[in-house]
């Protein structure tokens, strides 16, 4: 079923906009009609880049959830009015059943955050923090905005990320790639080729020749100790110790490192920020933050930052021992 995205107004007068799934533009434009909203234009949407959540539900769903529902409400829409066409107008399944169920934990007399927070897999707890503080400050419908936003700019910078890890990852698949196909299949060519010289060799083409043979001789012993490093590499990084090291290697890597540290800094800032703007209290922004860092180095600076706090002290001062943060940032938030 494809999406449209759609604008128009209110009755009171209010500009909307948003985008729901339906089989023409005439399905649509009924629909809205009937949730009381005057339309001035419908397109179809492009299809989106999607990215799994590992449970059969794509993040750039939960966004388009997540900003459809805010228009709703901020159009006036009774909460479980919205929930009820949301969950009838996803083509996701599964999605739509967990909408289903927080409608029905609604209507049963749960807050909108604690029946969100029954399925912790889809909607993690900075979304349900920041959808309780709505609640409680009764601005549901401008924090959704912020949460809609977030979750949007959130998703496009994974997509980045990824995107520009690419490039540096095939050269290195194809050098090594290369590098074995030159050592197994045309140096050993070469190699009959300058045994019938009866000359003595350069010590670089000795090496490489040797190379060549050794890898010839153990080919499946280099198979079996790569394959079993791999997977003692990846246990160990499971480990708390492993993993803080892992991290602390990876930022001090050449070409990834720079990209990793940005992209946490910038999870760190936008998540913070978010969080802070929508109400909730700064030890648990920073509480909540750490947990979506993305890198334990930086999760273990926002943590020292939270000990700092309680303790009278500022935030700033575990940031820069961290090493992680540009002085720039820290110095912003020294202002702030």
């Amino acid at each position: 079923m494809p999406v449209f995205e759609y604008k128009g107004k209110t009755l009171a007068g209010a500009a909307v906009k948003g985008s729901l799934k339906a089989k023409s533009k005439q399905d649509l434009e009924r629909v809205l009609r009937q949730n009381r909203i005057l339309v001035s234009s419908i397109s179809k949407k492009a299809p989106d880049l999607n990215i799994k959540l590992g449970t059969g539900i794509k993040k750039v769903e939960i966004s388009r959830f997540t900003r459809q529902f805010a228009t709703m409400i901020g159009a006036g829409l009774p909460m479980v009015q919205c929930l009820d066409i949301l969950s009838s107008q996803m083509e996701n399944k599964e999605l739509a059943k967990i909408v289903a169920e927080v409608k029905e934990a609604v209507q049963g007399g749960a807050t909108l955050s604690e029946g969100l927070g029954r399925h912790n897999k889809i909607f993690d707890q900075l979304y349900c923090n920041m959808v309780e503080a709505g609640e409680i400050g009764g601005a549901l419908d401008a924090i959704l905005v912020r949460l809609a936003v977030y979750r949007e700019k959130a998703d496009q910078l994974v997509r980045k990320v990824k995107g520009a890890m690419v490039y540096p990852s095939v050269i290195v698949f194809v050098a090594v790639a290369v590098t074995v196909g030159m050592l197994a299949f045309i140096v050993p060519v070469f190699a009959k080729m300058f045994g019938g010289l009866n000359a003595e060799l350069p010590a670089p083409t000795q090496i490489v020749l040797k190379l060549s043979n050794f890898l010839q001789a153990n080919f499946l012993y280099i198979i079996v100790g790569s394959l079993g490093g791999f997977g003692a590499f990846l246990w160990w990084k499971k480990t708390p110790a492993g993993a803080l090291m892992f991290d602390k290697i990876l930022l001090h890597t050449p070409v990834f490192g720079n990209l990793v540290r940005k992209s946490s800094i910038a999870r760190f800032t936008r998540t913070l920020g978010t969080l802070l703007a929508s109400g909730v209290s700064i030890l648990e922004a920073l509480e909540i933050t750490a947990k979506t860092a993305g890198n334990l180095v930086v999760a273990n600076a926002i943590n020292k930052s939270v000990v700092a706090i309680a303790e009278g002290d500022t935030i700033t001062a575990p940031l820069k021992e961290s090493g992680v943060f540009p002085p720039m940032v820290t110095q912003m938030i020294s202002v702030g």
